[in-house]
């Protein structure tokens, strides 16, 4: 008996980020009901096609903002992606909590959440992480590509060995709001210390296991199997280089070509990027296929159990996704090839959205239970 693909709940979609810079936020003349002209991985068609029932939208800014900058950016990333929402109210539900969401399965609309990429969106203030979970944040990744003042990335020099005590004052605020702390793109230290800090269940939005490929974006086994302890979820990214280890490879040995040129070529950035438009035809990005997905997820499943892993694919905020996962319409040929691999029908609904709305929920009962706790405080710097 063929099995049915599952309704999808996606921890990490871009599209605000795609409507930043292609539109600069205007939506007059965008039209959701197809974005393939513009080139982009996500429409409602496709997310039909996906049986994608809820997403949780990233408005990430860019890391390199000084911090009051990012702080507006990322307001106006929150408020581009409810005027898009709130201009297909047929088809999309712009959702706070899990019983939204089902309600918004109910109704057949994408139930559609606010998830905050990088710490550096709050400002070093606990005042504005309240107001953005105000205004509809339901997570926040400590970091992105750089550290904060508070909390070590992956891919930047370890400045802090995790998070400094402020930093830990941070992810106690977002236990007591209900702000799921999302442990993508930080360092292992600061995995570990969220994790030593208790309170409710964590959440990986799109990263995959190192044991697999050792990019620094990925998990080890070690923190994976403190994740599971702690009810967390590693919810696993379609990017080449993450899924990869040719791809990690690829993008190492164009990292340094990019060095070459721009040495070879001083003051002449055209002859530079003419010479690394070369090397790219010559040398594409090894994209793979669906079973190096598969691969990851059986390796969690396997290491910390089918109560652990979700679905965190990244699309719209990448170049190129892993050959056979091209944009939101293809969820259904991963669980394809997971049956196919032995995955019964139980642990595929676990693995689309079970899992996503029971840490959420554990995040919702955590904050109920301590909603008579003072907010934390930091002193203003200005």
């Amino acid at each position: 008996m063929e099995t049915a693909s599952p309704l999808v709940w996606d921890g990490h979609n871009d599209v605000p980020e795609q409507l930043r810079e292609r539109r600069q936020d205007v939506l007059d003349g965008f039209d959701f009901n197809d974005t393939r002209p513009l080139g982009m991985m996500t429409d409602l068609p496709r997310l039909r096609a996906g049986n994608v029932g809820a997403q949780f939208w990233s408005v990430y800014v860019s890391a390199t903002l000084p911090e009051p900058q990012a702080v507006q950016a990322t307001l106006e990333q929150i408020d581009v992606m409810k005027r898009l929402i709130a201009r297909y109210p047929a088809d999309m539900q712009f959702c706070t909590d899990a019983q939204c969401v089902e309600a918004s399965w109910k109704a057949g609309r994408v139930a559609s959440l606010i998830g905050m990429e990088g710490g550096h969106s709050i400002g070093g203030s606990l005042a504005v992480l309240r107001q953005m979970y105000a205004l509809g944040a339901r997570y926040m990744t400590l970091t992105h590509f750089r550290n904060t003042a508070w909390a070590d990335s992956a891919t930047d020099a370890p400045a802090h060995d995790g998070l400094t005590p402020f930093g830990e004052k941070v992810v106690r605020e977002m236990h007591r709001l209900g702000m799921l702390v999302d442990l993508a793109h930080v360092s292992e230290a600061t995995m570990r210390d969220v994790l030593a800090l208790g309170g409710p269940p964590p959440m990986v939005s799109h990263s995959n296991a190192r044991a697999i490929n050792d990019h620094a974006r990925n998990v080890s086994d070690d923190t994976l199997r403190l994740i599971g302890a702690r009810g967390g979820i590693v919810m696993v990214n379609f990017y080449p280089p993450y899924v990869l280890e040719a791809a990690r490879q690829w993008s190492a040995a164009r990292d340094g070509e990019v060095a070459r040129l721009k040495a070879l070529h001083r003051g002449a950035p055209e002859a530079e990027a003419a010479a690394l438009a070369a090397w790219d035809k010559v040398n594409p990005m090894p994209r793979g296929s669906i079973a190096d997905v598969a691969n990851h997820l059986d390796h969690i499943a396997r290491l910390i159990g089918a109560d652990h892993v979700g679905l965190g694919g990244d699309l719209d905020g990448v170049e190129a996704t892993i050959a056979g996962l091209d944009d939101v319409s293809r969820y259904p040929a991963l669980f394809a090839e997971l049956a196919r691999r032995g995955w019964p029908q139980g642990k595929l609904e676990k693995l689309a959205s079970r899992n996503m709305m029971r840490v959420m929920r554990a995040a919702e009962r955590f904050s109920q239970a301590h909603k008579g706790d003072t907010p934390l405080e930091n002193e203003t710097t200005f």
